[in-house]
C-alpha cells in the first residue's frame, strides 16, 4: 500500500496507472533477480565445486523462493492469525528467496494493490462501526421513552 497512498479506497488519482507501473517494475526486478541467481549458480558450477554442492544450493534457493512467495502471497490474502509469528525469524528465508517475494508482489499488483483486500476489509469494518456509532447518537434524546 506504500505506493498507493489513499487512492486504493476509491481507486482514483492514477490508481490503475500506478498498478500497471508497479507490475512492470516488479516484473523487471523479478527477471533481474532470476538473472542474478542464474549468474551466481553459473559461477558456482564453473568453479569446479562438487556436483552435490551445486544441487544443494539450487535446492536451497528453490525452497526459500517457494516459502517466501507463499508467505508474501498469504500475507496479502488472509488476515494475520491471532498467534503472531515473529517475522524476523523468516528474514533470512526472504533474503535468500527474494525472487519469490518479488514474484508475489508482481503477481499481486496484477490483481490488486498488494494488501488492498485486507486494508479494504479493515476500512469497511471501521466505516460500519462509525455509522453504527453515529446512528446511535443521532436520535433525539428528548423523544426517548422512559421505561
Amino acid at each position: 500500500m506504500r505506493f498507493y497512498g489513499t487512492s486504493w479506497v476509491d481507486r482514483s488519482g492514477g490508481y490503475r496507472l500506478r498498478r500497471v507501473g508497479l507490475f512492470l517494475g516488479g516484473l523487471v526486478l523479478t527477471l533481474g533477480g532470476a538473472l542474478v541467481l542464474t549468474l551466481g549458480y553459473g559461477g558456482l558450477t564453473g568453479a569446479e565445486t562438487p556436483g552435490w554442492l551445486g544441487a544443494l544450493v539450487a535446492l536451497a534457493f528453490a525452497i526459500c523462493t517457494a516459502l517466501a512467495f507463499t508467505r508474501q502471497w498469504l500475507g496479502w490474502s488472509r488476515p494475520a492469525p491471532d498467534a503472531k509469528v515473529d517475522e524476523s525469524a523468516f528474514r533470512s528465508i526472504n533474503v535468500v528467496g527474494f525472487v519469490g517475494v518479488l514474484a508475489a508482489y508482481t503477481l499481486r499488483s496484477a490483481v490488486e494493490a498488494p494488501g488492498e483486500r485486507l486494508a479494504r476489509a479493515r476500512h469497511e469494518e471501521a466505516l460500519d462501526r462509525h455509522r453504527r456509532l453515529v446512528a446511535k447518537r443521532s436520535r433525539n434524546p428528548a423523544r426517548r421513552r422512559r421505561g
